[in-house]
């Protein structure tokens, strides 16, 4: 919930198509790149599909909310309080290609579209073996200015440092346009979480704002809290995401 309350969004009835990225990680099992598959779902996709994804995802991001580090959120255990914060607009899954490459369907501005589904780029794995990384997209703000979104990204621990962050990113610069937002802020990035900040710099994210002490977060030591100044970064709706 947003300080404006329930931010309600339309009941979708259909889903964006799959999108296909190259990863740079290589598999050490078939020594060839890799790639990954981004997948459009919200809440009832996810209850459709019944093989234990929303609760992967909820174990996830329930164990990043508990290091303080990155989100403003101390406890997010209770699944109607995840399921309500994170799919309360759209959400992208990004799975970790096996395998042949799925067939290209179309490309729309640079961007490969393919038809399959999470459970089929699963491929028989677990959510654990396979989920790269995953977002939500959601108005940051109600009525007149609900043109403009937020969005929250997660890489599962165990898949850090394959690039899947840098994948995640741009295949938002193709779905938040896609979704029919305009522009994008991102309302509170901690100015100590780097690579956050580097990538998104990276990504002619504008710089819009600093909030002085914003988040009370966990020292990376363990040894009690600090308060830390937040980023407030922007972007207008663009077609670019090489």
């Amino acid at each position: 919930m947003s300080a404006y309350g329930v931010i309600n969004r339309p009941q979708r009835t259909s889903y964006l198509p799959a999108t296909l990225w190259d990863s740079p990680r290589v598999e050490p099992d078939l020594g060839t790149q890799s790639f990954v598959t981004i997948h459009h779902i919200d809440r009832a996709a996810v209850e459709r599909i019944q093989t234990g994804l929303f609760n992967y995802l909820h174990s996830i991001f329930a164990d990043e909310v508990d290091k303080g580090l990155t989100y403003p959120q101390e406890d997010i255990r209770d699944p109607t309080a995840f399921g309500t914060y994170f799919f309360g607009g759209d959400v992208l899954v990004a799975i970790a290609g096996r395998g042949d490459p799925p067939a290209i369907e179309s490309e729309v501005r640079g961007v490969r579209e393919i038809e399959q589904s999470p459970d089929a780029a699963r491929n028989g794995r677990t959510w654990e073996e396979c989920v790269a990384g995953f977002y939500y997209v959601k108005p940051n703000y109600p009525g007149r200015s609900s043109h403009i979104c937020n969005a929250g990204f997660l890489v599962p621990p165990s898949q850090r440092g394959s690039g899947y962050g840098h994948i995640l990113a741009k295949s938002y610069l193709h779905y938040a346009p896609a979704l029919g937002y305009k522009a994008s802020v991102f309302n509170l990035v901690y100015n100590n979480n780097a690579a956050s900040v580097k990538l998104w710099e990276a990504l002619n994210f504008t710089r819009a704002g600093l909030i002085p002490k914003a988040g009370r977060l966990k020292r990376k030591d363990g040894e009690g809290e600090e308060y830390v100044d937040a980023i407030v970064f922007y972007k207008k709706r663009g077609t670019n995401v090489k």
